[in-house]
């Protein structure tokens, strides 16, 4: 095991580097902070590259929690660990870690699939919690179109609690999502204020596709136009839409209702 003690080592340098997006897709690399996110990347077949350790900050044994190969943990001094980490009151654990790079045919279906799909979404915040109601309903992938933050964001994974690497998540264009959508008969229910439909008169328990877009724009009108159905969520008079990730939530979890689980 390797041991750093100084903020300005090449390779402290570098991990403050990879806070950038720009940085991180130029590396190929992301950032995982906290020993539960790191746990599930693991569990979902992220390759850990380096793993930084904090003993002040944490009496857990890395090489007993993690099967990464001794040579690629690190141990740092808690003021290194603080320059590296995102975290307000870390845990002692870090990962950098290989960027999933996955594909609409890395979706695995199974005959009635849910599927989330989201355009320009925004704030990582947002992005983690739908990324964690997908999970918890069991949503087959998220796509994203026209996305407008890094999937791998480590405010996304600690939104998502790590959820972002169970749960497969695809970018790609809206032509490309209609088309895969077609191909595997699933049918696409929008989200727009304009809906007449109330969402829980859908039968969710059909293959299907919850689409949802920015809360200050909504969906554009080229999904408007091409959704198969534009559902709403009722409200009361005076308001016109929620957060997207409680709206997805709120979708979802019907969903999940009527398929009974």
């Amino acid at each position: 095991m390797k041991k750093i003690n100084s903020t300005v080592n090449p390779i402290i340098s570098n991990t403050v580097r990879l806070k950038k997006a720009g940085e991180r897709k130029k590396q190929g690399l992301i950032i995982i902070d906290g020993i539960r996110e790191i746990a599930l990347a693991l569990k979902s077949g992220i390759t850990v590259t380096t793993l930084f350790y904090c003993p002040s900050l944490s009496d857990a044994d890395p090489k007993r929690v993690f099967s990464v190969p001794g040579e690629n943990i690190i141990e740092v001094t808690e003021a290194v660990f603080n320059k590296i980490s995102y975290k307000e009151n870390p845990d002692g654990f870090l990962a950098l870690a290989l960027r999933p790079d996955l594909n609409l045919d890395d979706i695995k279906l199974d005959d009635q699939p849910l599927i989330i799909i989201l355009e320009k979404v925004e704030k990582p915040g947002n992005l983690g919690a739908i990324l964690r109601s997908a999970y918890a309903v069991g949503a087959a992938a998220v796509i994203i179109n026209d996305n407008q933050t890094d999937i791998y964001n480590p405010n996304v994974i600690r939104a998502s609690e790590g959820y972002v690497f169970s749960e497969p998540v695809v970018s790609f264009s809206l032509q490309d999502t209609l088309t895969w959508l077609k191909k595997n008969k699933i049918k696409s229910f929008a989200a727009a204020t304009s809906a007449r439909q109330n969402y829980t008169t859908i039968d969710w328990r059909l293959g299907s596709a919850i689409v949802l877009g920015s809360e200050a724009k909504g969906l554009s009108e080229a999904w408007l136009k091409s959704a198969d159905e534009l559902i709403k969520i009722p409200m009361v008079s005076g308001l016109d839409s929620l957060n997207v990730s409680v709206a997805t939530a709120v979708i979802a979890f019907e969903a999940l209702r009527q398929r009974g689980l």
